[in-house]
């Protein structure tokens, strides 16, 4: 019962690194060699939902390949689906909802009223821009009044590397958003309002240690801006996507592979996060993480006596929120992986809450 985008305005698919059988031999492999086993999972207790790749940016870094022309969005159906898998899996406790900007999504604010009804922690992955678009003017009350999580990109503390990743006056814009988000308490001590911004590198390059690279940004932006944030999270630019189609442009591909290869981290596997996430998708197909998703590399199936055999569905389908009856279905199955997981795994890691160990 997978949706179907509508129109055809859609961006065209940037280009995409090897998700052949190959390559998640290679990271397999490399499993292997450092004595580690492959990726299982265990419990499932973050949902992560990608309600659709319409955005009002286009960062030229983006992994989904969003911006204002996508036509793809979750329809209120698969949203309410959502919902019931949230109700109906008790190990659940954080509901992570993404895009595109997620808050565009007309079924944006019943997912969080829902998932903060149920007692699970909300996550809008927020670009701070968008709090400034017409017809948005309550947006940052409404995340304030349900005490969201606001976890929002700001690739660097200066205008100059904002605006060339993510388009001219964003990072004004982005300014001004996070002046408005401190006034209401977020980033704020005690006011337990937490914003945390996420920095990824410019170029073919690992992040810098996070937890100094926080010092600065703490620094500068409560200097020269008034600004403050609670915690800075790091991510590896992966190979996939509008990234990958600039490394191949620039002749970078092969060089920035043999970088995340030689910087394997085995300290950084116990806490991937394909271990206790599930992706959906905003036609309610199911992935591991959000980059298996980017990339079209289903979730695998994991049959007991007790859980549903999704590996029992026809053949070369993806399975959907509508296969399961609850997220437990998911627990303790194998992790389907790929050449891109090396940018999860290289020097400190990365994942949706940033570094994963120490460098």
């Amino acid at each position: 019962m997978k949706e179907t985008a509508s129109g055809s305005s859609a961006a065209p698919a940037a280009a995409q690194t090897d998700s052949s059988l190959a390559g998640a031999a290679s990271f397999d492999a490399h499993l292997r060699a450092t004595g580690l086993s492959p990726l299982l999972a265990s419990q499932v207790t973050t949902l992560q939902v990608n309600v659709g790749k319409r955005c009002n940016q286009a960062c030229h870094h983006c992994h989904v390949d969003a911006g204002p022309l996508r036509t793809e969005i979750m329809q209120a159906t698969t949203a309410s689906r959502v919902i019931e898998l949230m109700t109906g899996s008790p190990s659940l406790r954080c509901v992570d909802i993404t895009g595109g900007a997620p808050e565009l999504n007309p079924s944006f604010r019943s997912l969080v009223d829902a998932a903060t009804r149920q007692g699970h922690e909300v996550i809008d992955r927020c670009n701070l821009t968008i709090l400034l678009e017409e017809g948005m003017e309550d947006l940052a009350d409404f995340l304030a009044d349900r005490r969201v999580h606001i976890i929002a990109s700001l690739p660097c503390y200066g205008p100059e590397n904002v605006d060339k990743q993510r388009g001219n006056g964003v990072f004004d814009k982005s300014i001004t958003a996070l002046l408005r988000l401190n006034e209401l308490g977020y980033g704020q001590d005690d006011s337990g309002l937490q914003i945390d911004l996420v920095y990824n590198p410019a170029g073919a390059f690992l992040p810098p240690d996070q937890g100094s690279l926080e010092a600065s940004y703490k620094d500068v932006l409560d200097r020269e801006f008034g600004v403050r944030f609670n915690q800075l999270l790091t991510l590896t630019n992966l190979p996939i996507a509008r990234f990958a189609h600039a490394l191949q442009r620039d002749g970078q591909l092969e060089a920035y592979m043999s970088l995340l290869v030689n910087h394997f981290n085995p300290a950084t596997v116990d806490a991937l996060m394909c271990r206790s996430l599930v992706s959906v998708g905003w036609d309610g197909a199911l992935y591991d993480c959000d980059f298996n998703q980017m990339l079209d590399i289903a979730i695998a199936g994991h049959a007991t006596d007790e859980r549903l055999h999704l590996d029992a569905i026809e053949p070369q389908a993806t399975p959907t929120i509508w296969d399961i009856t609850s997220l437990s279905d998911l627990d303790n199955r194998p992790v389907v992986t790929g050449s891109h997981c090396f940018g999860c795994t290289a020097g400190a890691g990365s994942s949706c809450g940033g570094a994963l160990a120490d460098n």
